[in-house]
């Protein structure tokens, strides 16, 4: 088996399918400040991606493009938001505010209406009760 440094050092298995990490191997985690200076450095620089994983050792050159389009679309806070795993469904996102206070808007109106048939159906029943005494 040819191996390079790097195979020996992580192990890596071999087989038909490709290469595999051994099992209880944890994978590798980069810090917030690293992945900021990573992607500041190659815009300064107009480093590639390959070029940008190989300069800093990122041990995929994938992770790169993801780690660009968080830092220009969040900002380099948004390198500390943990992202792994599944999003929790039970945590929406936040609205917008202007269509936060619409819909706090509708909700008041809505409830005063209900309040208003409420009462309004109260009343037409006291309505006919009379009614209905006066006959007898």
């Amino acid at each position: 088996m040819n191996c390079t440094p790097k195979v020996r050092q992580y192990d890596i298995l071999k087989n038909d399918w490709g290469d595999f990490m051994p099992k209880g191997v944890p994978n590798k985690r980069y810090t917030a400040e690293f992945k900021q200076h990573v992607i500041e450095t190659m815009l300064e620089e107009k480093l590639n991606y390959s070029e940008t994983a190989r300069r800093f050792e990122v041990s995929d050159d994938h992770r790169i493009p993801s780690w660009e389009r968080i830092y220009l679309t969040e900002g380099p806070e948004g390198f500390q938001i943990e992202r792994r795993g599944r999003r929790n469904a039970s945590c929406p996102k936040p609205l917008p505010k202007a269509v936060e206070e619409d819909l706090l808007a509708e909700v008041q109106r809505l409830r005063a209406e209900n309040d208003y048939l409420k009462n309004l159906h109260t009343l037409v029943l006291e309505d006919e009760r009379r009614r209905h005494k006066k006959r007898w």
